[in-house]
């Protein structure tokens, strides 16, 4: 068959549930990809009281307390702790609220419910104390068992005052009125903690003292999560830019073939405007393209594993090519294409034609070829791959099964080449409902549940997942922490851990992404009231994005909350930049959080810091400490603008205030100064006016 009688056909195909067909190209009309349907929706709970009043909780003292459940339509339900009550009666479905006077702290206590129909649920050892909610990526959700010196912090959580809640992950592409899976509170012991959240668990114990009243943690993290998979659909449309893929996400609510088709259609339209091999005449995908020059290798997991050091770098788009025959018989009928998993997102060809797409790590590609669509004797496929980890299955995984029971392995060296690199291409859309990297999904299935559950404050820890959009990540994190002080309340503390320090070091001054997303952080918690920032950027590890010093991540968060939240007189973070000032031949950076001095750590100069132009044309620039100032030779350098420090993925700084807290990433901008009179004695300069 003809490859216009194929486009025909494909045309004509309905989709059948996980799999995607060929469609038309040029102009495109794609059809799903393989629809991933959402986990089933949770069933109402069957209890009295709502999932989160259970023995061992945690209420927020001084709030008015929210109490809800199911009950028999229209029954009475009269709720008691701690000698105050109040009365609802259960709607038509059985729902009912009321909300309980403010509590002082103190505990334990008993919660008990009572339906008029004679249903009755007492909850105990129920204490009244602070309630922070702990969420983000995989550094909050990293657990106690993989964090430093772990067999000894795990033996000796042995604090009753410390309550613990899991929250377990659930997508939903709506807004979810119970959890997806069991969530249960627990006190502090060895063995509830081994899975809790390090950085979760250490915060707590470490603000439990300054307290002085019992505190209820509740993890509710994702690993890999973007920060749009936290925020509600309502806020998204309001800040804009999301349209399409929350339009998507509607429709998958109530088609998910449909939803499907149309993410294809988007997804489609990327890879076609963004990525040069398609650009090129004749494409990648087509076999007119020669592809004897590209390099070959046999597929056995991810990219890295290819001991192809061009791919073990890279990081963009891929393409990779395998020839393979068929017989007139199996070319006769339909044929099954498998490739395993794919990290991040493919475009799947065959002999020229589009067959599927997708996205997501955790879903294996299985794409339809209609009959018709190979031919006998040497067929194509090609696959392009914005790349990560690229192909995750060994080429063993990858086959042609036929109708006839027949199964062509696609084993043996595949054709591989570099397209463009991500810095170059930018991120292929997600797919708006798939697991953690979807529109509000998260939120729906794992924020949306907690309810009316009243909070002291959030502690927030990611980005990871976002380094390569720090511009948006600029508006995207005011309007995440706007839309949570919506729910929990418009005063809410949000202590932010900034990113450590990962990635390649560098030999010079150049671009980074994950720099640019803590500058984000930094300058977000600095103009957003009752924000803080703790800094993290000398725990990092180059080449492990997760490091196990987690005690002194909650330590550096709990501080901020130890002085915001409990008052106590303590420095809570390191020294922050205030102001860069030019005066002659040097360059003077002022410094708030100093403590007693700043303080350079290895050294008798500070390192770390870079000067730039209004080209970002940048060269490192030794530091001298002047007790709250830094002086920074700025000689060679007369066009200066700005003054960065820390400003790598990876970087070396040394800069500390005398309470061993670190300066973080920033760029600011230079002022001009007047003319300097140095003063030994001080080691200190002044104006000719006196003034600093």
């Amino acid at each position: 068959m003809g490859k216009s009688a194929w486009i025909a056909l494909a045309a004509a195909v309905v989709l059948a549930p996980c799999r995607a067909v060929p469609q038309q190209v040029p102009p495109p009309a794609p059809a799903a990809a393989a629809p991933v349907l959402a986990a089933p929706l949770p069933p109402r709970p069957l209890n009295l009281l709502y999932t989160t009043f259970q023995d061992h909780a945690v209420l927020q003292r001084d709030k008015p307390i929210p109490v809800w459940g199911l009950a028999s339509p229209s029954a009475q339900v009269d709720v008691a702790i701690a000698g105050i009550s109040a009365h609802a009666t259960a709607d038509a479905s059985g729902n009912w609220h009321v909300e309980l006077a403010p509590l002082k702290a103190g505990g334990p206590y008993e919660l008990t419910a009572t339906s008029s129909t004679g249903q009755t649920q007492t909850v105990k050892d129920v204490m009244v104390g602070d309630v922070y909610l702990c969420s983000g990526q995989s550094n909050m959700e990293m657990p106690m068992r993989l964090a430093t010196n772990y067999d000894a912090e795990i033996r000796s959580a042995t604090n009753t005052k410390i309550r613990l809640f899991h929250v377990r992950r659930f997508t939903s592409p709506l807004p979810q009125h119970a959890f997806g899976a069991d969530a249960s509170w627990s006190v502090t012991s060895p063995e509830t903690v081994k899975e809790f959240s390090a950085v979760c668990y250490y915060f707590g114990r470490d603000v439990q003292p300054a307290a002085g009243v019992a505190i209820g943690l509740i993890e509710d993290a994702w690993g890999g999560s973007p920060i749009q998979a936290w925020i509600t659909e309502e806020k998204l449309r309001a800040l804009g830019g999301y349209e399409e893929p929350l339009d998507i996400l509607d429709t998958y609510a109530k088609d998910p073939k449909a939803a499907a088709v149309k993410w294809r259609a988007m997804a489609h339209a990327w890879w076609m405007s963004h990525d040069p091999a398609l650009a090129a005449t004749p494409r990648w995908s087509d076999p007119a393209t020669d592809d004897s020059g590209w390099g070959q290798a046999i597929p056995v997991g991810a990219f890295s594993e290819w001991k192809v050091p061009a791919l073990k770098t890279f990081d963009g788009i891929v393409w990779v090519r395998k020839s393979f025959d068929v017989t007139a018989a199996q070319a006769n009928g339909a044929a099954t294409l498998a490739l395993g998993a794919i990290s991040r997102t493919d475009t799947t060809w065959v002999n020229g034609v589009e067959v599927g797409a997708f996205d997501g790590y955790d879903v294996k590609r299985v794409y339809e070829i209609p009959a018709g669509g190979l031919h006998e004797g040497q067929n194509l496929v090609a696959v392009g791959v914005l790349a990560g980890d690229g192909l995750l299955s060994p080429a063993e995984e990858m086959t042609l099964r036929f109708a006839d029971g027949s199964v062509v392995a696609l084993t043996g060296p595949w054709r591989y080449k570099l397209s463009a690199p991500f810095k170059q291409t930018g991120r292929t859309p997600h797919v708006p409902w798939l697991n953690q990297n979807g529109v509000a999904v998260l939120h729906n299935g794992m924020i949306a549940p907690l309810g009316g559950t009243q909070i002291r404050g959030v502690v927030w820890y990611q980005g990871e997942a976002d380094t390569w959009q720090a511009k948006e990540y600029e508006r995207l994190l005011p309007a995440l922490i706007a839309d949570w002080r919506a729910k929990f309340g418009a005063d809410t503390p949000f202590f932010i851990a900034q990113l450590p320090g990962y990635g390649l070091a560098g030999t010079k001054p150049q671009q980074s992404d994950w720099a640019a997303l803590r500058d984000v952080q930094r300058r977000v918690a600095e103009t957003t009231a009752n924000t803080g920032l703790a800094v993290t950027i000398d725990l990092g590890l180059r080449d492990i994005i997760h490091p196990a010093a987690k005690q002194e991540v909650g330590r550096r968060l709990a501080l901020l909350a130890e002085r915001s939240v409990y008052g106590l007189n303590i420095v809570d973070r390191g020294p922050t930049a205030v102001a860069a000032t030019r005066r002659g031949k040097i360059v003077l950076v002022k410094f708030d959080h100093i403590a007693a001095g700043l303080r350079a750590y290895e050294w008798d100069r500070v390192i770390g810091f870079s000067l730039c132009d209004a080209a970002a044309n940048c060269s490192f620039a030794h530091g001298t400490i002047l007790h709250d100032e830094v002086e920074l030779e700025a000689a060679s350098q007369p066009r200066v603008t700005t003054v960065r420090y820390c400003w790598a993925d990876s970087p070396l700084c040394n800069l500390y205030n005398s309470e061993g807290l670190p300066a973080g990433t920033f760029e600011i901008p230079i002022a001009i100064g007047t003319k300097l009179i140095r003063t030994p004695r001080h080691r200190d300069f002044r104006t000719t006016d006196g003034a600093r």
